[in-house]
């Protein structure tokens, strides 16, 4: 396809970025942290880390990690955890001692957890204590030779942290009592115990893993987005050319109320506002909108980012409206389909346009955005980034002409390098001519911006997360009073899309709380079911398959 997109780019953006600018994510760190040593870089809690704190801080756990636990250049690190200070330490030490960084959902069941844990064969977890629980069940059948506990407050002053540690558990008791057998370290020791000895070196290149980062599968089971230091790099070099039009080095002020597990939040606010000296403003429980609004209310924010949820969230909250917007540049919307009424909203209460881009997991993840500069939402998924190049195809991966919807691909230095340990799905997700195939019908216009037109796979996107049928199916029909069950994507005004199971029973007692229930307990909230039919028969093929298109 010729490359019409170009054509649009705003004017002071290259068509390609120099993605061997730095070597790894932990040379763009580095950098950020001697250039931008005095300023902020990470808010939680009412309390701020520097960047100078942050490079000290990453450097004793880089130590810790190296020198107490003994573990070695390219070892699996979990982290499982919600917006807190104690993430980008963590994540940023695991890097600069040469490891890899696997985010978990700190919401999974231990069903989830152990997959992950097995599956990346992660050698240290750093767990928050709130969900160390689910941890305990499963932590004798995982390969995890430590485990590193921390607590909500733990980076706070000395009485702000008390204050904190203490609430949490015995006033709100949210922390339950637990027994790791073969014991712990605290997160603070670990720190303490790192800073006694130098951080050794390790030289990265763009070929070295940075991230395992999770996503669902086909097969039913997440598989690990092999994400090279090369891809994020790549990625934050695109990322942050294309908002330098509206961005100033050590001038922002980002709000990150998506949780930094999630890719969006990990490489747009956590990883490219780092780069340009930013502050990061976490926000650890962004549900209790009211307590958000007020968090919001202390700063003189410039960049948001978000899924459509979130946004209609804040809208509704009456306090949001009497905020002072006249310091924000950017909002960007993406993870799932930003609605128009929504963009139009926003417009009308902020000031200021929301920006729509698109990306997946395997793509770092931003692949496509809209110019900063544009007054309103277009609907659109924007253009190809620099250096990043869009194919329609058919189902016989011939590209199709403009204007003719087919299936997205992508090639460019952010696509991942692989699913970790997977060689029959990159079988299926890579062209021969080498791009991503990403399930999602697409079509471009004249002018060389892209639209989704539907998905291809069965993938549900709730709320910016993928759910997949096969897991959820798989959950449900081992309830024993369920014959079969069919799962698909149904749309919903406040997540985007819910997931809705059909299910022929084998217990005429069976209910959907029943079920609902049961799916509590093995799939993360936002997999669970929202919606449940019983049928007496689901529609299949001559084959036997079960057909969820005509469910749908």
């Amino acid at each position: 396809m010729d490359k019409v997109w170009l054509k649009q780019y705003p004017k002071g953006i290259s068509a390609e970025i120099d993605a061997n600018a730095f070597d790894s994510v932990a040379q763009v760190l580095e950098k950020s942290c001697t250039r931008f040593a005095d300023k902020p870089a990470y808010t939680n809690l009412g309390h701020t880390l520097s960047y100078a704190e942050l490079d000290r801080l990453t450097q004793d756990f880089a130590s810790f990690l190296q020198n107490t636990l003994g573990f070695s250049k390219g070892d699996r690190i979990a982290v499982m955890m919600p917006n807190l200070l104690q993430y980008p330490v963590a994540i940023f030490g695991i890097l600069r001692a040469g490891m890899v960084v696997v985010n978990v959902n700190p919401l999974y069941t231990p069903r989830e957890l152990e997959h992950q844990l097995k599956d990346s064969g992660a050698k240290a977890i750093v767990i928050v204590e709130n969900f160390i629980e689910t941890l305990e069940k499963v932590i004798d059948s995982t390969p995890l030779a430590a485990v590193i506990t921390t607590q909500v407050g733990d980076m706070l002053p000395l009485a702000k942290r008390t204050l904190v540690n203490f609430t949490l558990k015995y006033v709100k008791r949210v922390v339950p009592k637990w027994n790791i057998p073969g014991g712990t370290i605290s997160f603070r020791d670990a720190l303490s115990k790192g800073h006694a000895t130098p951080m050794t070196p390790v030289a990265l290149t763009h070929s070295d893993i940075a991230f395992l980062q999770y996503t669902g599968g086909t097969t039913g089971v997440s598989k690990g987005a092999t994400l090279l230091h090369g891809n994020i790099v790549a990625n934050l070099q695109q990322a942050s050319a294309w908002m330098s039009t509206l961005t100033e080095d050590g001038k922002e002020i980002i709000i990150t109320a998506l949780p930094l597990y999630h890719i969006f939040a990990l490489t747009a606010n956590c990883l490219t506002f780092m780069k340009i000296g930013a502050q990061n403003v976490l926000i650890t429980n962004p549900r209790d909108m009211e307590g958000f609004v007020k968090e919001l209310s202390k700063h003189r924010f410039t960049a948001f980012t978000g899924v459509n949820t979130l946004f209609v969230g804040l809208l509704n909250t009456p306090q949001f409206h009497e905020l002072d917007f006249s310091s924000l540049k950017l909002t960007l919307g993406g993870g799932a389909a930003v609605q128009k009424a929504v963009a139009q909203q926003w417009k009308q209460v902020t000031g200021k346009p929301l920006s729509e881009a698109y990306g997946l997991t395997e793509t770092s993840p931003a692949a496509s955005m809209n110019p900063l500069d544009l007054p309103d939402h277009n609907g659109s998924i924007g253009l190809p980034l620099p250096s990043t190049i869009f194919s329609v195809r058919d189902d016989n991966n011939q590209e199709v002409p403009i204007g003719t919807p087919g299936e997205l691909c992508i090639k460019g230095p952010q696509v991942m390098a692989g699913y970790w340990n997977r060689p029959e799905e990159n079988a299926k997700v890579f062209t021969d001519d080498g791009f991503l195939k990403t399930g999602d019908v697409a079509k471009c216009d004249e002018q060389g911006y892209f639209y989704i037109v539907d998905r291809k796979k069965d993938m549900i996107l709730v709320s910016g997360f993928n759910v997949y049928p096969n897991e959820i199916e798989n959950v449900v029909a081992s309830h024993p009073g369920v014959l079969e069950v069919a799962c698909v994507g149904v749309p919903d005004e406040k997540s985007g899309e819910a997931v809705k199971i059909f299910v022929v029973s084998k217990d005429a007692n069976l209910t959907a709380d029943d079920l609902k229930t049961y799916c509590k307990d093995n799939l993360t909230g936002y997999k669970v079911p929202r919606h449940i039919e019983f049928r007496n028969e689901l529609p299949k093929s001559n084959v036997g398959k079960i057909l969820r298109r005509e469910l749908r």
